[in-house]
């Protein structure tokens, strides 16, 4: 080993060393958090899994981002291990050893130009600047000067007089990463590491969805949270992984209308928030758009929400609780649960939820319906339909849970065309009627948490009471309550949306659908129902079974954008500079489809609200329905007879 390559060695040492001291300074502050169930054994076995697929492959949706975080990330890592094993003689004396070594900071350095060349000469509104403006110059100067060290000990000394000015630039650059551990870039190494190990929903990692909000104990002594130091240690550290690449601010809907949201900025808020004296000052990534003043100012014991603290309540309530962040995020954080924990502590403890969605709430705790109507007329729309109550029943195959929408009238068309074609497919169902309460999703996404768990332990005494194979709902909020959140308080049963239903109606030939003339289309995914449940294949199913050509919009899928009806956002009603719904029907219209398909209450309300020339906004329910009518006006063909 030449000396170049012991000292390049021992300088890699010296930045393990700092960056472990640093590192172990962050992570004393998570230890404020509250307890929280890990499986720490699995997690780290599962850690090379969950680093190399599950987040790779969130980040390969950006292909160049892909490469540059492979090269970078893993140039890095293997130049700066093997540099450091190098100080064992049997590899430090072998020049293949070093050859090696210089490849892996080739990599590295090649890596970190693309960093640069993302940055300079104009870096992208969604990049946070700063000392990530930094990064790409530290970069280039630790891996450039680590690879002229090792390519000096691979030709053993011949470039020595390289090999001195890369090690001195090497150790400049290198330290300067090291230091860049606590509060900076770097940062987000170590603390993702360990966010993926002790991920609070470790079942994203299995293929779950794992979308349903974790029950809060009634009985505590503080519901919700209102100090950093209340949020589970896990959820602390998955604050600090985010390396605020700004994919959730240009996925969140709240974002894109001017309201006072960016999930990037609330993220590094929470994080600046649990430093002992914290402050929002350094952030340097686009700000809350209209943001509202607060103080910016924080600590583990202080509070996070008020105009004293660190974020205003607006920014709160602004979330459609859509799961787009959760989504698009590399570290896969959990935004919307933080937003959730807060929320409760708003509405319980302080009773300070938006003017507007205070008088829901009340009607919900005495009528157990958000519109204080009578649970009798939730059946009004099926006037002149036949609607079996299964309580005259006793049993049914098929239970449909009718929902909140069921009150209004463009729901009702929704629902008058699903009961139509059950009769037409000879389905033995039954609804509830009046036994039918609210299902509690509203109460739960505005905080209202005893609120909604009244409610589900009430449906689910009801439900207890009778006997059926499957609940149908056509409302992907109640399917999500029903089938995922109803779980944790004993209600466990098999839900189906129904488009996914009907689909079955017809593969099985109980439906005979014929093709319908008109405009193309394009389905608007929702929210509850492809990012939540995962249901994005059986609607596109059934509407291909139309006949009638089908357009995607850009945004589609598990990675749609959200009507803006959600999260209890249309009674929270936080102003910004457009409404969501516009801007999701302008993505529909530039599909030059005639028809948005829908399969949500609250999309068919919130995207029927646009005014202006827009294409026409049908349930895929009725759709079928049309296509079934003309299925069976056709005439019938005439039967040949032999000469």
């Amino acid at each position: 080993m030449t000396d170049l390559a012991l000292l390049l060695s021992f300088t890699v040492l010296a930045m393990v060393v700092i960056a472990g001291v640093l590192a172990a300074r962050r992570a004393r502050l998570w230890r404020v958090g509250r307890a929280a169930k890990v499986d720490w054994a699995a997690g780290l076995l599962a850690l090379p899994k969950r680093y190399l697929v599950d987040v790779h492959h969130v980040v390969g949706r950006d292909a160049y981002a892909a490469r540059m975080h492979a090269l970078a990330a893993g140039g890095l890592l293997a130049g700066s291990g093997l540099a450091l094993l190098g100080l064992i003689p049997a590899l430090g004396d072998a020049r293949l050893y070093w050859w090696l070594t210089a490849l892996a900071f080739a990599a590295a350095f090649a890596g970190g130009g693309m960093v640069g060349r993302r940055r300079y000469p104009t870096k992208p509104a969604r990049l946070s600047g700063g000392r990530f403006q930094l990064l790409p110059f530290l970069l280039a100067a630790y891996t450039g000067g680590g690879f002229l060290v090792a390519l000096d000990a691979s030709l053993g000394g011949a470039l020595w007089p390289l090999g001195w000015a890369g090690l001195a630039v090497a150790a400049l650059g290198g330290l300067g990463l090291a230091l860049q551990i606590d509060r900076g870039p770097m940062r987000h190494a170590f603390a993702g590491a360990a966010h993926l190990v002790a991920h609070p929903r470790p079942g994203r990692f299995k293929g779950e969805r794992a979308t349903a909000l974790a029950p809060l104990d009634l009985d505590a002594p503080r519901l919700g949270v209102a100090l950093p130091e209340e949020f589970a240690f896990n959820r602390l550290i998955g604050f600090d992984a985010c390396i605020q690449c700004g994919r959730c601010e240009v996925a969140c809907p709240a974002f894109a209308a001017g309201q006072p949201l960016n999930p990037k900025r609330l993220i590094q808020d929470l994080a600046a928030s649990l430093q002992p004296g914290g402050t929002n000052a350094a952030y340097a990534g686009s700000p809350y758009p209209n943001a509202r003043p607060v103080a910016g100012i924080g600590g583990p014991g202080l509070p996070i929400v008020g105009e004293g603290a660190m974020i205003h309540p607006d920014t709160l309530w602004s979330c459609t609780t859509c799961r787009a962040c959760v989504e698009e995020c590399p570290m896969m954080i959990e935004h919307v649960d933080a937003i959730l924990d807060l929320r409760r502590f708003q509405t319980l403890e302080l009773g300070a939820m938006p003017a507007r969605a205070a008088a829901p709430l009340m009607e919900l705790r005495y009528a157990d319906e958000p519109g204080g109507r009578p649970l009798t007329s939730r059946t009004d729309f099926a006037a002149g339909l036949t609607l079996p109550l299964i309580s005259a029943k006793g049993e049914a195959e098929i239970l449909l849970w009718l929902g909140e929408g069921a009150y209004e009238l463009r729901y009702g068309r929704t629902l008058r065309a699903l009961v139509t074609l059950l009769h037409k497919a000879k389905v033995d169902f039954a609804v509830l009627g009046a036994e039918e309460r609210d299902c509690g999703d509203l109460a739960r996404r505005l905080g209202d948490e005893a609120g909604f768990q009244r409610l589900a332990a009430e449906n689910i005494a009801t439900l207890s009471r009778y006997r059926f194979s499957r609940i149908l709902t056509a409302d992907p909020h109640a399917l999500h309550a029903l089938r995922n959140e109803y779980r944790a308080f004993g209600g466990t049963y098999e839900v189906v949306h129904h488009t996914a239903f009907l689909d079955e109606l017809a593969a099985a030939g109980r439906l005979s659908i014929g093709a319908l003339d008109q405009a193309r289309i394009t389905y608007h995914d929702p929210c509850y129902l492809g990012r939540y449940n995962g249901e994005v294949d059986a609607p596109r199913r059934l509407l291909d079974r139309l006949g009638i050509a089908r357009l995607e919009m850009e945004r589609s899928g598990k990675r749609s954008m959200c009507c803006g009806g959600g999260g209890g956002a249309p009674v929270s009603d936080i102003e910004g500079e457009r409404r969501i719904p516009d801007i999701r029907m302008s993505q529909a219209a530039a599909t030059g489809a005639g028809i948005v398909a829908v399969a949500c209450p609250q999309c068919s309300s919130m995207l029927e609200g646009v005014t202006g020339a827009r294409p026409a906004v049908h349930d895929i329910a009725e759709l079928v329905l049309m296509a079934v009518e003309k299925a069976d006006a056709a005439p019938a063909r005439p039967v040949e007879v032999p000469a």
